[in-house]
């Protein structure tokens, strides 16, 4: 596994191109959309996190819908997910997406067989127009062995920083590899445009996985560096002055 020092060395350059990346497209006007699918515990808010973080998040979202509600049930499918397609300059990451009915709904039985047949034959016409409407759609699938997953989950389980992440239909899930490797598949085959190819990531190794993700997409985008508007920082008018507030205000206890 990659060590955490090699990992933040490696990782600071990329997100210095992820500025110059995003800069290109507030520039421009461009719309970039990333999706992000895959196991259990691969990886995919590490990652979304890594891209994110360095990023103004005024024009970069992160999209992580819970499950329909009853009314959202009665809509369109791709409905609820329209809203949050990116605007003229913005970054908009999902994490998990439309993609939920070819794998959770379709392997624990979530969906009816017909409406994951409809899926299939109508995501790609829906990927389409977005493409055709201009949105730069770039599709992840992260991958890792059952034995690490297993890992993943024990360590979720005792970790309470982790233990959010983890839920009754996770455990449920663990025992059906077999079944999402298939749905996976299937999708795949359905779904795997010329105009919205999916693109493999092992996160066997999550650190090493998250830079190869970054990488791809910064080889994937044009590479044109819009200059930053030239900034100076003269010297204060007046001497610096020191923080007060008024009486009667709450302070934070100092601690540390």
């Amino acid at each position: 596994m990659m060590k955490g020092k090699d990992y933040r060395k490696a990782l600071e350059p990329l997100q210095e191109e992820l500025n110059v990346m995003h800069r290109w497209l507030q520039h421009t006007g461009q719309r970039l959309l990333v999706v992000f699918e895959g196991r259990d515990t691969a990886g995919k808010g590490g990652a979304i996190n890594a891209i994110s973080e360095c990023l103004n998040p005024r024009a970069c979202r992160v999209v992580a819908l819970s499950k329909p509600t009853e009314k959202e049930r009665t809509q369109w499918y791709f409905q609820r997910y329209v809203e949050h397609l990116p605007s003229a300059g913005e970054i908009v990451l999902f994490d998990r997406s439309w993609y939920n009915r070819a794998g959770v709904e379709k392997v624990m039985g979530f969906c009816s067989e017909p409406e994951y047949q409809s899926f299939l034959d109508d995501c790609p016409k829906f990927e389409r127009m977005l493409v055709n409407n201009g949105i730069l759609l770039f599709k992840y699938w992260f991958g890792c062995d059952q034995k690490e997953q297993e890992q993943r989950l024990a360590e979720r389980l005792t970790d309470p920083i982790k233990r959010w992440k983890i839920s009754p239909i996770d455990l449920a899930a663990r025992e059906r590899y077999a079944d999402y490797t298939a749905a996976r598949d299937r999708m795949l085959e359905a779904t795997n445009l010329p105009e919205a190819p999916w693109t493999l990531v092992d996160m066997n190794d999550q650190k090493r996985g998250r830079l190869n993700t970054i990488r791809h997409l910064l080889d994937h985008l044009p590479d044109h560096d819009v200059a930053m508007d030239p900034l100076e920082l003269p010297p204060l008018s007046k001497r610096a002055a020191r923080e007060s507030y008024p009486r009667g205000v709450a302070r934070a206890k100092t601690v540390y």
